[in-house]
């Protein structure tokens, strides 16, 4: 069982930045550094979309729209998650969620563990 809590969501005019973390709680079973972890986003009136991951050998995978602004990365001593933003658009607005699942990587469908989502909003 994992339980993953997003923090660092807010407001951000655009070209700015954010930094999302998510923690990971693992009850049982598999450690942290065992998941494939990843962030998707949904915007209002849209579907959920993957954002970008990171498997348990470092390898990343990043959606189009994001390359070259976001960046995943992970402390598996914190069992936590991050997401550095950069240069961010009004078109980023949306729920931020952390995902988690057991290798191989899937692409962005039938991931097993959420969490609740923070929000994030960009003005222009």
């Amino acid at each position: 069982q994992v339980q993953l809590v997003e923090s660092g969501g807010g407001s951000v005019q655009a070209g700015g930045s954010l930094r999302l973390s998510c923690a990971a709680y693992i009850y049982y079973g598999y450690t942290y550094d065992s998941y494939c972890m990843g962030w998707f986003r949904q915007a209002p009136g849209k579907e959920r979309e993957g954002v970008a991951s990171i498997e348990p050998d470092s390898t990343t995978t990043y959606a189009d729209s994001v390359k070259g602004r976001f960046t995943i990365s992970q402390d598996n001593a914190k069992n936590t998650l991050y997401l550095q933003m950069n240069s961010l658009k009004p078109e980023d607005t949306a729920i931020y969620y952390c995902a988690a699942d057991l290798p191989p990587f899937k692409g962005w469908v039938g991931w097993k563990y959420w969490g609740q989502g923070t929000q994030v909003t960009v003005s222009s």
